[in-house]
């Protein structure tokens, strides 16, 4: 792409993209949903701005959350003939100005060193206050850190801002205030930082040194910050402090893809822009370039359900692209067969000719990937994990399956192998007992819980024993068998692949999107996870879910498994899904006899043939659109079927609505089946009124007369 000029710039922009980009100096907020180009508008609006010579490049900062988005950002800017613009994360850019200034304010010292990881001096600092940890608890106490200091809360405040935040703490939380009191002493006496602290050292050199402020602010005239519902309260101070009162602010934000809320992220500030800054210019992108207008739809089902602050700018998006096909719900009797089919399905697709690096399959949490590693492993699909390790080379798993190895010389063999797994991981710390708080142990209580889940489904199956050259003998499965399927299970997948389908959690998802995606585990307990317990955690495990069906360009497939092993006990559909007819749970069969549960329970999502949004109701459904889209009804077609219903009616001695209801002859007259097919996909016709009916109905909609349908016709109806 050649640019000569800011009017250039302008090319291809829909009519909220140029609004954007061509708004006038001072503080512009673009509601940008997902896949509606954001990267594109705010990249032009720089260009724009330079070629026009209204600003120049090297005033511009702009800021985002990750290398990756950063480096985007460069290339688009350099696409458009524009350099010079800075486009660093928060903590690069603060990095870069501490270092420059350090001389200056350290008295001619240099930069003290900066910490990649808390977790060892936390660690030491739980020990100075009497706390044994583990590594995950560790992790845990680094998390609070990070989030009191992100937070601007002191070691002194957090008891009390702890509380108001309704924070899940690993510890007590005055025992977690005493190790944050701690570990900052430690920092100290190390002459190291953090990364908040860099944060914090880039404001304090601009509060309280008017030179660095003068020469900062002079430098930087012109800001943009992208992802705005993720700034933290500390970010926010840093980007107050670069302003300096100025207001040639530009941010951009989707507040339903607020999901690091527990990280100390806030979309408070998103919400609030307009009121902060009056007279700003509020701009909705919501033409979805990515994805289907199925997929679209559906997206737009499960967030118009949202309540809180962030529903407030809550955007109903537009799908752009060609329609695709409907998304598929999914349910299955068990984990391991949801798991088998996705992985069946996806060869399908790969097969096909869809590349296995545009799937992925989309999970609430890490410890979910073991059945989907091992799936895709016996199918010979290849795969990566997103974001995290293998399964098998967890720390915590490698460290089980030694324990495990190490039982089996010490647990009597008769031991029922469930209860053998469970006493061999009580001497790595584990207990089948409520998990603990914090995400890190709670992670690893959850993947050693996956252990347990696997030794139960091992024991369903009876180990068989050769006897001889023509018997053979049922035993149940021992700890050493299920020790030596675990170690076979850990080589097949731990080949290493260069390219495959992704396997990630719903938070290392975001950014990304794939040609087609498996979103699963949708059920009760996993999202919602059972650990969220107020009405804001709950949204936002509802918009973890809309961020994974906008992952999606084409191909969406969503899934739940009626109980977690095979036989055992019943769970709910999420509560975030379309309320479709998916009962997943047993079937009974015609006559007596026991329930029989099905191996895999299919529902369409009927999305509008109009807009593409999913229908939920059954009057739309039956339409085949909303309610508020325009009918395209065949008004003589609705006519004669009218008239042929009236004939039917008086034949049978019936009220008309026996035959078809109005909504049913409306949705004939508007959808106009050719074939049998066609006519009972619509809802209200089953086989029984198309074997009745059927033939007159396609005869009508082919033109016919009514006469020439039904002139003294007698229907009856068999008993």
């Amino acid at each position: 792409m050649v640019v000569h000029s800011g009017a250039d710039v302008l090319a291809g922009l829909d009519p909220e993209q140029r609004t954007a980009v061509t708004a006038p100096a001072g503080p512009v907020c673009v509601l940008a949903g997902a896949g509606t180009g954001k990267t594109r508008a705010i990249t032009s609006r720089i260009a724009h701005r330079v070629l026009s010579g209204e600003i120049s490049a090297r005033h511009v900062l702009a800021v985002t959350f990750t290398a990756r988005a950063a480096a985007e950002m460069r290339h688009r800017l350099t696409q458009l003939g524009v350099a010079g613009v800075q486009a660093r994360t928060f903590h690069a850019a603060a990095l870069r100005q501490v270092r420059y200034f350090a001389p200056r304010l350290l008295d001619g010292r240099a930069m003290p060193e900066l910490l990649d990881s808390k977790v060892r001096l936390v660690t030491l600092a739980a020990a100075r206050v009497g706390l044994r940890t583990d590594r995950a608890v560790a992790r845990d106490l680094a998390g609070e850190i990070e989030w009191a200091k992100s937070s601007l809360v002191e070691p002194g405040e957090y008891v009390v801002a702890a509380a108001k935040a309704l924070r899940e703490t690993p510890h007590e939380p005055a025992k977690v205030a005493e190790v944050f009191a701690a570990y900052e002493k430690i920092k100290r006496g190390n002459g190291v930082i953090d990364f908040e602290d860099m944060l914090r050292a880039a404001v304090w050199g601009i509060e309280e040194h008017a030179d660095v402020a003068e020469q900062v602010r002079a430098q930087y005239r012109h800001f943009v910050v992208d992802e705005y519902q993720d700034v933290n309260p500390l970010q926010q101070r840093l980007l107050e402090a670069w302003l300096g009162g100025r207001d040639d602010l530009t941010v951009v934000g989707d507040a339903s893809q607020t999901i690091y809320s527990f990280t100390g992220a806030t979309s408070s500030y998103l919400v609030d822009f307009p009121r902060r800054h009056r007279g700003a210019v509020v701009v909705r992108l919501v033409r979805d370039y990515r994805s289907t207008p199925q997929v679209v739809g559906l997206a737009n089902a499960v967030i118009s359900q949202a309540r809180g602050t962030e529903a407030r700018l809550r955007l109903e998006l537009r799908g752009q692209r060609p329609p695709g096909p409907e998304p598929e719900l999914r349910i299955f009797t068990d984990e391991p067969a949801e798991a088998n089919a996705v992985a069946a399905r996806a060869k399908a697709l790969v097969d096909a000719g869809t590349p296995a690096r545009e799937i992925a399959v989309l999970f609430r949490t890490n410890a979910q990937s073991e059945a989907y590693e091992k799936a895709l492993t016996e199918a010979e699909v290849p795969y990566v994990v997103q974001g995290a390790e293998r399964f098998f080379e967890r720390a915590e798993v490698r460290q089980a399956m030694i324990a495990l190895r190490a039982a089996t010389r010490s647990i009597p063999g008769e031991t029922p192998l469930p209860a053998a797994v469970v006493e061999a991981l009580s001497a790595v710390g584990w207990a089948p007992d409520t998990p603990p708080a914090g995400g890190a142990a709670r992670e690893r209580w959850e993947a050693l819980a996956a252990l347990v889940q696997l030794a139960e489904e091992y024991a369903a199956t009876p180990t068989v024993l050769p006897i001889g050259e023509a018997a053979a003998v049922e035993r149940p499965a021992t700890l050493a068998d299920f020790t030596d399927e675990l170690h076979r299970r850990a080589a097949q997948q731990h080949v290493p692949t260069v390219e495959g389908v992704t396997l990630a959690s719903l938070h290392s998802a975001k950014g990304l999107e794939w040609d087609a995606v498996f979103l699963v585990g949708l059920s009760e307990g996993t999202l919602p996870t059972t650990y969220a317990k107020t009405v804001e955690q709950v949204e936002e495990e509802r918009r973890l879910l809309y961020v994974g069906v906008t992952r999606a360009r084409e191909w969406l497939w969503l899934s739940y498994a009626a109980a977690r092993s095979p036989g055992g006990r019943a769970r709910r559909p999420s509560r975030f899904l379309p309320q479709l007819d998916r009962s997943g749970g047993a079937e009974r069969a015609r006559g007596s006899g026991p329930a029989v549960r099905p191996e895999r329970r299919r529902t369409q999502i009927v999305s509008c043939r109009i807009c593409g949004a999913t229908l939920l109701a059954g009057p739309d459904r039956k339409l085949g659109r909303c309610a508020t889209c325009p009918s395209d009804i065949d008004e003589e077609l609705h006519e004669r079927l009218r008239e042929w219903r009236q004939r039917v009616a008086g034949a049978q001695k019936v009220p008309a609505y026996v035959v078809f209801t109005d909504a049913t002859l409306t949705a004939l007259a508007e959808r106009r089946p050719g074939r049998a097919e066609e006519l009972i996909a619509i809802a209200g016709i089953g086989p029984r009124k198309l074997g009745l009916y059927g033939e007159s109905v396609l005869a009508l909609v082919g033109g016919a007369a009514v006469d020439d349908v039904c002139p003294e016709k007698t229907f009856e109806i068999s008993s």
